[in-house]
């Protein structure tokens, strides 16, 4: 069976970047597992994709599929025969299955004896098979900004212009119909609509690549991302500079290109006065230019930009860059003096114009709300009067920049701007990186906040939000967050546990649940949602970013346990400490030496109906009911043990609880099996009581770090 190659190209006007990205992305992972489910596995599927086209190139491709024989099975045989004849079902089913009714075979199964018929299914041609797949290849692609165009139905980011087809050298016949419009496969393919405007012939599948190579078309991405990072790192060392290269910008910038050109361009140095940020924003976001940076890290008064055309043209392309950005400078820099004109402070009635949401109010009504969340938090937290004088003057002026004009111009810049505004209208350094670390982080791959009045305010404007949102009943499905509410409460988490904050968390949710039903006395309560919520963020950010096992993870948050759900939100340092905790002594072995005599003795333990809270067996133990000296060594360990896990939770210090409960494991285990031991179940009921009462004080003892019970046994 001899192996092909085949390649398709799909011709179009100029496609958005994000779609040849994703479209790319799909075709890797559908075209090789629909190729292996018609039997036709290939040795290598390459996907190209550039502005103007997306092709698969395909090596290695069996001719057809293999021979297939099966055994089909029929009617069972006391229904197919009756006295050694055949019946019309075994004839029936013969005739179905084009045989004669002699070449049925009769096979036993667990279900009773059937007849069968072995079926050889000779393979179809790779011809065949790729001319149905190709059209559901190419329908089948998902995303954004779909269109019609002509008079058909067939939908696309962008028209289809040309359909390359190639079995080896030989066309694969396939034609693409839109309304009256109908486009047929051909070898005929275009070049760089600059470099080379005619169409070039592609003689033999294997060829594609440097067939469009020689017409200015570099159809791998990945090559395109080689060269535009290599040439941006030698247009900016030819400045003495070192270029910022964004992957989200590089990525973008990929695929806005077929032939890349680094162009280096400049601009006036005086718009070098605006805030980095600002040239930064413009170049990036809007331009998508490469900034280049000195060895200070001050911004170099040039560019970077991939061009498209053609490389003889640069100076003409970096001219025409070099306008476009200077007009959009001087935007900035128009706004920058009008909004440094007045104080940040002069801004706040405008937020009263501009709505949160539409039944939250304004943003000024927001800000009311985060002033009163963040005076919370210092109160939990017991700061001193310099840093709640910081935090409220944080929390005033943490929105104002919104209504600036340089952040309605260019909204990337919110907090930004803020900072920079508050430093212009003398606020303290404090006040303006508060504004500004309020927001952080902004994104999975953010930098947290490192001051503590900026952690604060980020903490109150996202918990404002979520018990928001939550009241309303704008609930994120599994598809669908648009405000966000996983990413902020996730932030609030991880704030939490990277500045060590004492802060109660249940406590806070209570309140603002209540402030928010005051307002809204028409909703429901969004407290136990929430709640609920955090606990399910808590457990994926412990799992995905602290690395915790699955099974550690559940044995700190418990299993819809509201002790532990109160406990973990009442001290998030505490649930964090306690799993990380839990990893450790696994990793070193201290866990397996207690586990089993926990597990134990909390299995038999939840047969009494001791209160979970209880720990000193004074208080529930009848020492009279002994009957061996097992119960009376328990007994007195237990009481041991009491100081030993009420000093572990005050220091938060776990080590001594493990070794408490190791001291306490070998009298467990004669208290269960060794020469004084005792039946737990005892028929005395007060014997039996007193006995699990026993063992649920050691349960008890054990959940103040966890529960055993979720813990799997490695």
């Amino acid at each position: 069976m001899s192996n092909l190659t085949f390649l398709l190209e799909i011709g179009t006007e100029e496609l958005p970047a994000d779609f040849v990205a994703n479209a790319i992305a799909q075709w890797q992972s559908r075209i090789p597992k629909s190729l292996t489910d018609n039997l036709l596995t290939p040795e290598s599927v390459q996907v190209y994709g550039t502005p103007r086209r997306l092709a698969v190139l395909i090596q290695g491709l069996p001719s057809q599929q293999p021979d297939r024989e099966e055994a089909v099975k029929g009617p069972p045989v006391a229904a197919a025969f009756k006295n050694g004849e055949p019946t019309n079902a075994a004839i029936g089913f013969a005739k179905k299955q084009g045989v004669e009714v002699s070449a049925l075979t009769i096979e036993a199964t667990d279900k009773g004896d059937f007849v069968f018929v072995q079926k050889k299914t000779p393979g179809r041609p790779a011809q065949e098979i790729l001319a149905e797949l190709v059209l559901n290849w190419l329908n089948n692609l998902e995303g954004k900004r779909f269109m019609r165009w002509g008079d058909g139905d067939l939908r696309f980011p962008r028209p289809i212009r040309w359909l390359v087809a190639l079995l080896d050298q030989e066309i694969l016949p396939l034609q693409l119909v839109n309304g009256s419009t109908t486009l047929n496969s051909d070898r005929l393919s275009w070049g760089h609509r600059v470099l080379h405007p005619e169409i070039i012939s592609i003689k033999q599948a294997k060829d594609y690549q440097e067939n469009l190579r020689s017409a200015y078309v570099i159809v791998d991405p990945e090559e395109r991302r080689q060269i535009i990072t290599e040439q941006v790192k030698n247009a900016a060392k030819s400045l003495e500079g070192t270029a910022e290269i964004y992957p989200d910008l590089l990525s973008e910038v990929v695929n806005l290109v077929e032939y890349p050109t680094a162009v280096i361009g400049k601009f006036d140095t005086d718009f070098l006065k605006l805030p980095t940020e600002v040239i930064t924003i413009v170049m990036v976001t809007h331009q998508r230019y490469f900034p280049v940076k000195k060895a200070d890290e001050n911004l170099f008064a040039n560019f970077i930009t991939i061009a498209n055309g053609d490389p003889k043209k640069a100076e003409l392309i970096a001219e025409g860059n070099a306008r476009v950005i200077r007009a959009r400078l001087a935007d900035a820099q128009f706004f920058y003096q009008a909004d440094c004109d007045q104080s940040l402070e002069s801004y706040l009635p405008q937020l009263e114009t501009v709505t949160f949401q539409e039944e939250l109010g304004t943003m000024r009504d927001k800000v009311d709300r985060i002033i009163e969340v963040a005076q919370q938090i210092t109160e939990q937290l017991n700061l001193d009067e310099k840093n709640c004088q910081e935090i409220e003057s944080i929390a005033m002026l943490c929105k104002a920049d919104l209504v600036t004009q340089m952040v309605y111009e260019f909204p990337e810049l919110q907090g930004i701007m803020g900072q920079k505004y508050a430093l212009a209208s003398g606020e303290s350094k404090a006040v303006a990186d508060g504004i500004f670390e309020h927001y952080l982080p902004r994104n999975i791959e953010d930098d947290l906040p490192e001051s503590l009045t900026g952690q604060v305010v980020g903490i109150s404007d996202r918990l404002d939000t979520l018990v928001s949102i939550f009241g309303l009943g704008l609930l994120p499905t599994g598809s669908s967050d648009p405000f966000a509410l996983r990413r902020a409460a996730n932030a609030i988490v991880n704030i939490t546990w990277s500045a060590n904050l004492g802060i109660n968390l249940e406590q806070l949710l209570t309140q603002i649940s209540a402030d928010f039903l005051t307002a809204h006395s028409d909703k429901n309560s969004p407290l136990e949602l929430l709640k609920n919520f955090f606990i399910q963020r808590i457990k994926t950010l412990l799992e995905d970013e602290l690395k915790i096992d699955y099974d550690l993870v559940n044995a700190v948050l418990g299993d819809n346990d509201p002790d532990y759900t109160t406990r973990a939100l009442e001290n998030l340092l505490d649930v964090r400490d306690r799993a990380q905790f839990l990893q450790q002594i696994r990793r070193n072995g201290q866990l397996e030496r207690i586990y089993e005599t926990i597990n134990r003795s909390t299995r038999l333990a939840s047969k009494g109906n001791l209160d979970l809270q209880a720990l000193n067996p004074q208080s529930v133990i009848n020492p009279d009911l002994f009957v061996k000296s097992s119960e009376k060594a328990f007994y007195d360990a237990l009481i041991a043990l009491v100081p030993i896990t009420e000093k572990a939770q005050r220091d938060r210090n776990y080590q001594y609880l493990v070794e408490g409960l190791g001291q306490i494991a070998p009298t467990v285990t004669h208290f269960f099996d060794g020469e004084d031991s005792v039946l737990v179940m005892d028929e005395n009921l007060e014997i039996r009581a007193n006995r699990l009462n026993l063992l649920g004080l050691l349960r008890n003892h054990s959940r103040v770090l966890a529960d055993f019970g979720a813990i799997v046994k490695d």
